[in-house]
């Protein structure tokens, strides 16, 4: 190698967990993204947020990553009203459906992001202050070469667990096995997280997690479920 040869190479692209998909969104769900945003919205930004600003009281926090059209979302911030809900979902039309849906509603302990769950965790959510943490059927990328897409992946593992309480849970569901596996093994290597199960493994379905279309889609398919709760040591 001569001596000036350039050892210097860019930085490594992260593998994200998901694609921007086109989507038809409806002229309703453009104009709640236009209208409601500024209800409900929170943009990207570098500083980390204030929460009890954002939501106008000091409350427990809970997180859903990757929420879909809303359903469960909508569902616990209506029946939990003493808590605040922070959704985050890249998809827009389901962003357009879930702001409609919160504004017939009249919810008022709801904020929505539509950025990089990994980029919102690291640049705006404070560590220590989230009391509960869903992921409910995110992406199982199940071709062996897409593997490295999924988001449950030991740094952002170790990230989500920075940003839970202490005593803090994060629940998770899927219905694809080998997709369960490897969030079971993955979390279990965690040192700051705690599996419930008593056995080690999967507990059952909480009666507070409404079935989602991707479960019910997977059921008609005859997949199976595996829920997973750990807690934040």
């Amino acid at each position: 190698m001569s001596d000036n040869a350039d050892n210097s190479s860019p930085p490594q692209r992260r593998v994200r967990s998901f694609v921007r998909r086109a989507g038809r969104i409806t002229p309703a769900q453009t104009r709640a993204l236009q209208d409601l945003w500024p209800r409900y919205g929170i943009d990207l930004a570098a500083g980390t947020l204030d929460l009890d600003a954002l939501f106008g009281r000091r409350a427990p926090r809970v997180l859903e990553i990757g929420f879909g059209n809303g359903d469960t979302l909508l569902a616990l911030s209506s029946a939990q009203p003493e808590r605040d809900f922070i959704g985050i979902e890249v998809h827009e039309p389901g962003v357009g459906r879930a702001l409609l849906r919160a504004a017939s509603l009249g919810t008022t302990n709801l904020r929505v992001s539509r950025d990089d769950a990994v980029e919102v965790l690291a640049r705006q959510i404070p560590d220590g202050s989230i009391a509960e943490a869903l992921i409910l059927f995110p992406d199982p990328w199940p071709k062996a070469r897409h593997h490295k897409r999924r988001l449950i992946q030991p740094g952002f593992v170790a990230l989500l667990a920075r940003k839970l309480q202490p005593g803090g849970l994060l629940r998770l569901a899927t219905d694809w096995q080998n997709y369960a596996e490897q969030m079971l093994e993955v979390l279990n290597a965690c040192p700051q997280l705690r599996n419930r199960a008593a056995d080690g493994g999967y507990v059952e379905r909480p009666a507070t997690r409404l079935p989602t279309r991707f479960e019910l889609r997977g059921q008609r398919l005859g997949h199976g479920v595996w829920d997973l709760a750990f807690e934040r040591i």
